[in-house]
């Protein structure tokens, strides 16, 4: 889509309109913490539908009908005191979304000896209601499991918790990801690498788990608009490539023109598109055309992976979702597949042939010519790097035996050493349970021979979005 629709976040708080006559000042003390929640919450996004306090089912039924008119994608539901569940359910009923329930204490504890000597009942019992957000949890769960509404629970402290509210932005982020994924187009050009069972995908699942749209291209495609690149677009990209890579000494100026070539017209064919990633393979042998594109291609869709628009080569799609994600979590999400093991290290030595995410690498990523493509048609450049030092995340998009996709992730450490300078991305990782347990329980969940490795550690969000997906999350470490 030209325009994606914003991503919003609804928000309420609920009570109990039955109070606020009773104990002065309640009402006004919920609110003033509903604000904080969302002050607290808008700084993790900004774009925040706040229904106020609901405290009847009239209201209810109307911030409903506004969250589903408003288009929020995720509902968080923020438990000040005791409400009554009738009061909630049609509001999410008629959103339509997931919802996170608050369960936040404005404080630790309640000042028992303060609380004890107000002298005061009906103070007393105001005093307690505000900080009474448990209490009507349970009730709200029962009613939500037994009509269908998809929620989960953050329970911790309005304040002076940075575990609850990590987990609230990994809520935030979560969401932020499963909305980019229902409006990502993903482009797929070309066709498979002929005997590759296992990356073969069934997209209807595609669309069932993630949404968005899929478009099948032609190859012709990009060679026709590389017909139409201009001198100056190719002078242009080279200098790019010099400022972007370490182009290396023996890389020869023609194909640093022919890689520009294909690069200004991948640009182009993505804004044809508006891809948002994309999966491509095509030997290109019989014409000379199209096997000058795709010997060309690496360059490009290095530069287009770098900039959000992640390529996952032999026309794996279900790693340029994984990719994709990883990137919308802003990890990046390099194409990887095992190397080798080195045994006196206890590491697993991952890369890839074709496009490499430069903007996780560790230093200046280096271009290399390329004079024997890995078991493909061709020469021409290609890009050598290591993924920055430090945390990591790998994930893989599977299809289990009875077809649903899930996700495949642990979590590792870049480390630094001696790679294979064969102008390849080359990665050396190391795990928590060791190189030979990871990867024994990796392949045992029948994964795809690629994976996406990204910086960070992030499969706490990762099991937060296969939960808002539908997706079974499977972390080996």
């Amino acid at each position: 889509m030209k325009h994606t629709p914003a991503f919003k976040i609804g928000l309420f708080g609920i009570g109990l309109d039955t109070y606020w006559p009773q104990f002065d000042g309640l009402k006004e003390r919920l609110e003033g913490y509903l604000q904080e929640v969302h002050t607290r919450i808008a700084a993790l996004h900004p774009e925040i539908v706040n229904a106020g306090l609901i405290d009847t089912a009239d209201k209810a039924f109307e911030a409903g009908y506004r969250f589903r008119t408003e288009g929020v994608n995720i509902i968080f539901l923020y438990v000040t005191t005791y409400a009554l569940s009738s009061t909630v359910l049609p509001l999410v009923q008629q959103a339509k979304v997931p919802v996170i329930v608050l369960n936040l204490s404005p404080e630790a504890a309640i000042d028992y000896a303060a609380f004890n000597k107000m002298n005061d009942r009906t103070r007393m019992t105001g005093e307690w209601l505000a900080y009474c957000s448990a209490c009507p949890v349970p009730e709200i769960a029962n009613v939500f499991l037994r009509t269908g509404i998809q929620f989960y629970q953050v329970t911790g402290m309005l304040r002076n918790d940075p575990v609850c509210w990590k987990e609230i932005g990994e809520w935030v982020e979560a969401a932020k990801v499963a909305h980019t994924m229902s409006f990502n187009r993903l482009g797929c050009m070309g066709h498979y690498y002929s005997g590759m069972l296992d990356i073969y995908a069934d997209l209807t699942q595609q669309y069932r788990f993630f949404g968005g749209h899929i478009e099948l291209i032609e190859v012709d495609e990009l060679a026709a608009l590389r017909r139409s690149v201009t001198d100056k677009e190719i002078e242009a990209r080279v200098r790019l490539f010099y400022d972007t890579f370490d182009v290396q000494n023996d890389c020869e100026v023609d194909e640093l023109k022919r890689a520009a070539r294909t690069s200004v017209a991948l640009d182009q064919l993505t804004a044809q598109y508006q891809l948002g990633s994309l999966a491509y393979y095509y030997k290109g042998t019989g014409n000379a055309d199209n096997e000058d594109t795709i010997s060309s291609i690496i360059l490009g869709n290095s530069l287009l992976t770098a900039r959000g628009i992640p390529v996952a080569g032999e026309y794996e799609i279900k790693n340029a979702q994984a990719m994709k994600i990883m990137d919308s979590f802003g990890a990046g999400g390099s194409f990887t597949e095992y190397y080798a093991m080195d045994f006196n290290e206890d590491i697993v030595l991952m890369g890839h042939d074709g496009p490499g995410h430069i903007a996780i690498a560790e230093g200046k990523t280096k271009v290399r010519p390329l004079y024997v493509y890995h078991g493909k048609v061709g020469r021409g450049l290609s890009v050598e790097m290591s993924v920055k030092n430090g945390p990591v995340t790998l994930l893989s998009v599977i299809q289990q035996g009875n077809g649903k996709l899930a996700l495949l992730a642990a979590e590792a450490a870049s480390v630094a050493g001696p790679i294979l300078e064969i102008g390849n991305t080359n990665s050396r990782y190391k795990f928590s349970i060791g190189a030979r347990r990871f990867v024994n329980d990796w392949n045992s969940h029948g994964p795809v021979h690629h994976c996406a490795v990204g910086v960070g550690h992030v499969v706490a969000k990762i099991r937060k979005l296969g939960l808002l997906l539908g997706m079974e999350v499977v972390q080996v470490c």
